[in-house]
């Protein structure tokens, strides 16, 4: 299913000289519903690659790159460039764009007196609590580090088991429509 082609269309005046078209509503959002982005059973986890966009991870998962709007949608991936993980490349120049000194500190931390002490696997922090630079056992964060720990959570994705796409089509259809 193209995603486009599921949007609604309007009577609009493009020009402003009272000749109207029929344009795709573009605004027009669909948000999965809670139920559906809650079950577990529903998802795989998937690690986004060096260089995939949502479209190669489409290909591989549904056989068709015009499921890209299937990943974006229940990742709540809005900006392609903001919300989905930058190759190498790109975000070696997005830090030295963002910071004057990619090295210095960003901020320090140390791991939490009470729940969780260890992150699950390698990309987690959530046992880590920000903390001056005075407390013992303070470890700094670099820039580049806190945003290599942002670009590696972006790489940790759900994607919908193949055996609920006609499902999850036929309620956004449905639901685009209204």
């Amino acid at each position: 299913m193209k995603y486009f082609n599921q949007f609604p269309g309007i009577d609009y005046d493009l020009k402003g000289d009272g000749n109207r078209t029929i344009v795709t509503d573009i605004f027009r959002r669909v948000k999965a519903r809670s139920k559906i982005v809650n079950n577990v059973s529903a998802f795989d986890k998937y690690d986004v690659q060096e260089g995939e966009k949502p479209e190669d991870v489409a290909y591989k998962m549904y056989g068709d790159s015009d499921y890209f709007w299937v990943i974006t949608l229940v990742n709540n991936i809005v900006n392609r460039y903001y919300d989905w993980p930058l190759d190498e490349y790109v975000f070696q120049e997005y830090v030295k764009d963002k910071y004057t000194q990619p090295d210095a500190v960003h901020h320090y931390e140390i791991t939490q007196s009470s729940g969780r002490q260890t992150g699950d696997g390698p990309a987690d922090y959530s046992h880590k609590v920000e903390c001056n630079e005075t407390d013992a056992g303070a470890e700094a964060v670099t820039n580049i580090q806190y945003e290599r720990r942002i670009q590696d959570s972006k790489r940790q994705i759900r994607l919908l088991s193949r055996q609920y796409l006609p499902a999850f089509e036929n309620e956004f259809s449905t639901l685009i429509r209204r």
